[in-house]
């Protein structure tokens, strides 16, 4: 009996130690796979980091909504730790561009206090270069940057309608990813030029595939969201998530390569059908983040327009719509 319960527990100990030796085995050849697969930390094209939003706080903000129904976050004010964010972000060698177009009377209009206000609010601590898209590179403004910030002047073609100029930049985007951003940058984002940052606008805000909510439609029901009715045209929407602001969006290049690309693409298929989306490029952007929901969204601390009354969500204004000017800088 004694020799039959000695036997009994060793076969136990042998089978729970092959049981820990495989888990650990099987761990390793994890770590070892996952490893494999990460992207190298090569100069200029930085490890995207991607683990921060565990820290994220998403009861801070009970008013509003802080999680999306497929878990992407939507970063409010209180919600994250900047010195947690910043610190990694520059130990993990993170770079960013921003591209912004400033066309004909929309350079003198709104770049100068777009790039100034950029320099005191926009990824500080981070390495920067703005590429600015116009038609005037001799009239884009002359500053001294910060360090680690740079400023790239790139020559486009002014189209004759400003509904074109919105529509075409999608483009500009993809073909300067393509030639002069890929593995230099960690992130891309893309900005209207008619703004002006007021507050923090940080490495908080970085990720994969990021998407604005509009300060206009953030609190009003999904049936007075303005996507596209006209079935003739490929942004074409009957219903949606969120309704979302073309005025920022970025992400990874390989992202938003691809957000570019889809809008350009159904851009052109609708000009071959002799139709325009409701609100151009920002239609067919909406309809990318319908189908290919973004890993991030910004809320409208993020791009506020100062004439909306009820201000009681926004705990900090971090980029303001600038005044609108439609009859000095469009044209027809």
């Amino acid at each position: 009996m004694g020799r039959t319960a000695g036997t009994y527990t060793c076969l136990v100990l042998l089978v729970l130690g092959f049981i820990c030796f495989t888990s650990l085995y099987l761990r390793y050849l994890t770590s070892i796979s996952f490893m494999k697969n990460l992207p190298m930390a090569t100069e200029g094209a930085p490890i995207l980091i991607t683990n921060l939003d565990s820290t994220l706080d998403f009861r801070a903000r009970p008013a509003v909504q802080t999680l999306t129904s497929w878990h992407a976050p939507i970063i409010w004010e209180l919600m994250f730790d900047p010195k947690l964010y910043d610190k990694r972000h520059q130990e993990g060698n993170t770079t960013v561009a921003l591209t912004v177009f400033a066309v004909g009377r929309y350079l003198d209009a709104y770049l100068n206090t777009f790039l100034t206000s950029a320099e005191k609010h926009f990824m500080i601590g981070l390495p920067v270069t703005y590429y600015v898209f116009t038609d005037l590179p001799e009239k884009v403004p002359k500053f001294e940057l910060a360090p680690q910030r740079d400023l790239k002047v790139v020559k486009v073609q002014k189209n004759s309608r400003w509904q074109d100029i919105s529509m075409m930049r999608m483009k500009t985007i993809s073909e300067t990813i393509e030639t002069e951003l890929e593995g230099k940058f960690s992130y891309l984002f893309c900005f209207d030029v008619d703004q002006e940052f007021k507050g923090r606008f940080g490495s908080e805000a970085l990720g994969e595939s990021v998407a604005l909510l509009h300060a206009h439609f953030y609190k009003l029901p999904k049936e007075r969201f303005t996507y596209d009715k006209q079935p003739k045209s490929k942004a074409y929407m009957k219903e949606g998530d969120y309704y979302y602001h073309a005025a920022i969006f970025g992400g990874s290049l390989e992202k938003v390569k691809a957000l570019a690309d889809f809008c350009h693409v159904s851009i052109m298929e609708d000009k071959m059908n002799e139709v325009e989306a409701l609100w151009h490029d920002e239609s067919h952007l909406n309809k990318y983040f319908w189908l290919n929901k973004p890993s991030r969204l910004l809320s409208p601390e993020y791009c506020w327009d100062p004439i909306i009354g009820d201000k009681s969500d926004i705990m900090v204004t971090r980029l303001i719509w600038e005044p609108k000017q439609y009859n000095m800088v469009r044209t027809r």
